[in-house]
């Protein structure tokens, strides 16, 4: 009768073999070598090293979604609008690091019994993303703010889990095609019928009782605003001050212009503008 290899130790030949708690069950009904089982454990434990999944490749696709997600940032910040270029650049360079974490962080956990769906984190950055542009979205006497900066925080986080997940092309083009939209679609609405409104907020200073209220207006209505809301405020002696809120389609530029050469009128100055959505 053949004899095993000395090499070989059955767990169910007690006189000849010491415990060994790598064997299991399975060693004995399906005629498995403890050695064997103990070997198959090393190569499933063997420990994760220190730095994988932390590398320079790593590091550089965190760096894109933070230069792509500033260069947004940069934008907004350069526009007078809000979620500027640090939020937009925290935004995009945290989404980046969560992708990351989705992608390396439970390798040591990870088994033939243990298994992962990487993409749960990223739809919860996808969800988490939503509530935050929900709270720069404001609707004020019936107008609405905000959705432009919104759908950019949103946009900003898909370009930073994009180069998170080393899809760097993708990455590229989105951020190009998000300057093509607030530049070339902006300059494209401009020149439609009624296809840009903004909503300007003026203080208006003139000379008290001479009645230029009346001449302020009239020249806001011809030039094609409407007024939506007057607050008169103390002004120094002899003179009068309002805030006006006006929501038109027109230039800006030329409306002040135009008020500040009332005969009266001692100062036009815009306190804030932004485009209706």
């Amino acid at each position: 009768m053949a004899t095993e290899p000395s090499s070989f130790r059955w767990r169910a030949d007690p006189p000849t073999v010491a415990w060994n708690p790598y064997c299991t069950d399975r060693c004995v009904t399906q005629g498995v070598p403890c050695d064997a089982a103990l070997a198959s454990v090393t190569v499933m434990t063997t420990s994760i090293p220190l730095f994988e999944g932390q590398g320079w490749l790593q590091i550089g696709e965190i760096l894109l979604a933070f230069v792509l997600s500033s260069l947004i940032g940069l934008e907004r910040q350069l526009r007078g609008k809000s979620a500027g270029l640090r939020t937009q650049a925290i935004v995009g360079t945290a989404s980046a690091l969560f992708l990351l974490v989705s992608k390396y962080g439970f390798m040591d956990v990870l088994s033939e019994h243990v298994t992962l769906d990487p993409s749960r984190v990223a739809a919860q950055v996808v969800t988490g993303i939503g509530f935050l542009g929900a709270g720069l979205i404001l609707t004020r006497r019936g107008a609405v703010h905000g959705l432009t900066t919104a759908a950019s925080v949103w946009e900003t986080a898909a370009i930073g889990m994009a180069a998170g997940a080393g899809l760097w092309l993708l990455a590229i083009v989105v951020t190009a095609l998000h300057f093509i939209i607030v530049y070339g679609l902006s300059a494209l609405i401009r020149v439609l019928p009624r296809g840009r409104e903004s909503q300007l907020e003026l203080e208006v200073v003139y000379r008290d009782g001479e009645g230029l209220l009346r001449s302020v207006l009239a020249a806001i209505t011809h030039g094609g605003w409407a007024v939506s809301r007057t607050e008169p405020h103390p002004a120094p002696e002899g003179a009068a001050a309002v805030t006006l809120e006006l929501t038109g389609a027109e230039n800006a530029a030329d409306l002040m212009q135009r008020l500040s050469g009332i005969e009266g009128v001692h100062s036009v100055q815009l306190i804030s503008s932004d485009e209706l959505e």
